[in-house]
Order: structure tokens, then sequence, then C-alpha cells
């Protein structure tokens, strides 16, 4: 489906990128794979190629402008087009918003915002140029629900998804017919992610239930690289309702989004140290895995569990404000 196709792939060294430049190696793809771990990468291009695919390790750093001009040259170079380029790369840092030190959001938000800025301009240069393209933006669903003690990742990702409309807007204007760019927006994925965050809570970091299977957003990212779409959820039920119910009852949902993650996504019972974790140095090469240990395939019980909890929960709080506006 994808032979001769040629991908893009930021942070793809672990987790989500990870998982996504081996579902496109596998069809065919010939996948240019870029992060800071270039070990990482060069056990990554060996499996891609192995799995069927052709692949080039680059190693980047999205917060240096110059360095994913280059990843783009490199790829245009070595396979002659880019075809799908999938801003990846993220960091997160979790402290209450005082005591976040500033260095550290900035840090975050050049990576993620930023680095996906310096990104789709390299993409897009090249795919103005071609007349075709498909450039896919992974956001978050924090990026419409955002959650306490992680401002500067939802202020990203929530700007991110803002960059895609733009970008639409203007391909559109410009009679780009043949260039697309899509958001995806994950839910809770099973990577190594939450291990790699800067933490100055004092609590350990855990993934958020529900939690889903890195191969989740890889299939959306393939299925929107070939059948273009705005915008697309990678999660179950749960993530769809979550994100629809919080344009009706706001504040209901970011009521219940505060006290989950105060609750599940942060340890109730482990300590941790405080750490800036991978923000200014990659993580080790023995941590780059596709998924993180959160058993993201075998928690479909829990999910169907706190799926019934969450509208139970929903129910009960629009019941009791439809009362509460008759009574008055």
């Amino acid at each position: 489906m994808f032979s001769g196709t040629v991908v893009v792939i930021t942070g793809a060294s672990s987790g989500i990128g990870r998982a996504t430049a081996l579902r496109f190696a596998k069809r065919g793809a010939a996948v240019v794979l870029a992060s800071r771990r270039s070990e990482a990468l060069a056990e990554l291009a060996v499996e891609c190629e192995t799995a069927g695919g052709k692949a080039l390790a680059v190693q980047t750093d999205v917060t240096d402008a110059g360095q994913v001009q280059a990843l783009a040259r490199r790829a245009v170079d070595t396979f002659g087009t880019i075809d799908v380029w999938v801003n990846n790369a993220s960091v997160s840092v979790f402290a209450p918003f005082l005591e976040m030190p500033l260095d550290d959001i900035r840090r975050v938000l050049d990576v993620n915002l930023m680095g996906y800025i310096y990104g789709a301009k390299a993409a897009l240069g090249v795919m103005t140029k071609q007349g075709h393209g498909s450039l896919v933006n992974v956001a978050s669903i924090v990026g419409e629900v955002p959650q306490p003690y992680t401002a500067p990742y939802g202020m990203a990702k929530a700007a991110v998804r803002a960059l895609s409309v733009s970008l639409r807007s203007e391909l559109a204007l410009a009679k780009q017919k043949h260039i697309s760019v899509s958001t995806i927006l994950p839910a809770t994925i099973d990577t190594p992610f939450f291990r790699h965050a800067a933490n100055y809570t004092g609590r350990e970091v855990l993934a958020m239930p529900p939690v889903y299977a890195p191969d989740i957003v890889a299939k959306a990212i393939v299925k929107v690289s070939k059948k273009p779409q705005n915008e697309l959820i990678a999660g179950g039920p749960i993530a769809k309702t979550l994100v629809a119910q919080h344009r009706k009852t706001p504040a209901v949902i970011e009521a219940q989004m505060a006290q989950q993650t105060d609750k599940t996504h942060l340890s109730m019972t482990t300590a941790a140290p405080r750490t800036r974790g991978a923000l200014y140095s990659p993580p080790s090469t023995t941590d780059a895995t596709v998924t993180g240990g959160w058993n993201g395939r075998q928690r479909e019980g829990n999910r169907k569990i706190l799926g019934s909890l969450l509208a139970a929960t929903i129910g009960v709080l629009l019941a009791r404000r439809v009362l509460a506006h008759s009574d008055s």
C-alpha cells in the first residue's frame, strides 16, 4: 500500500514514533527516522528494513530549525521526495504551575510547539514545490481538555491544533488541493513517555487510565496519511466521549479531569525525586521501546468499567445542574 512512499517521523526512537515507523515500514514505505538518540535510531532502522521497508536514521534535535531543515534535505537527497511528515517529538513536565521552572516551561514549548513549526516549514517547503504531501501533527486529548500540573504541555498541544487549522486554510487559499494537514489527538498511550517527563511533584508519574496501545495511534497516523482527515481522536469511546462532552459541558469535564489527574496520573503512594527527565538530554537507549510497561493492550476490562463510571458521573452531574436550574 505504501511501497515507494517516503515518510519522515520525528520522535521516532520510542513510543508512538517507533510504532508508526514500524507500521509504515511493514507496508513497504521508506522511513526517515529522527530523534536525539542516534543508537536507538540505528537499531530501529534495522528493524524497519527487516520489516520490509527502507530506512534512514538522522539524529535531530527538533528545537534547532537548522537541524530540522537538514532532516528534510537528507530525506529528499536520499529518496527524492517527502510524501508524509509526522511531527511527533514531545516532552513534558509535571509540577504545580507556581513551582514549575521557567526554563522548563520554555523547553516544553520549544520542543512541542516550535519543533512542530520547524517541521511544518520544512515539510511544506518541499510539498508545495512537488504539489502533494501529507503533514500529520500529533497533538493530544490534553489539547482539548487540559490537565493540572502539565500547563505547558496542554498549551503546546492546543496551539498545535490551531496551527493545523491555519495551515489547512492557507493551503486551501493557495489551491494546494493535494496537500493535507491532519491532527491526531491521542488519549493516554502505553509508552515510556511518562518515565521521561520532568517531575517536581514529589509523586511518581503514572499513565492515567484508560491506557491504550501505541499502535492505535500509529494506525490513525497511517489512516490520515492515506485518506486525509482534519482531526482524529486516537483512543476508544471514552476518549471520544470526553472530547464531545467537554464541548457541551466544559466545567463538568474540566473538574473531572482535574480530579482524575490528581488521583490517577500521580501516584498516591510512591514518592519520586525531583528530575528534569529528558527535557535537555535524551533518555537511555535501553528505554527506546514502543511500549512503556503500562499494559495498554490488557486493560480493556478496566477501560469498560471506567467508561461506565464516567458516563454515570456525567449523568449525575448534569442531572444536578438541571434540577438546580429548575429550582431557581
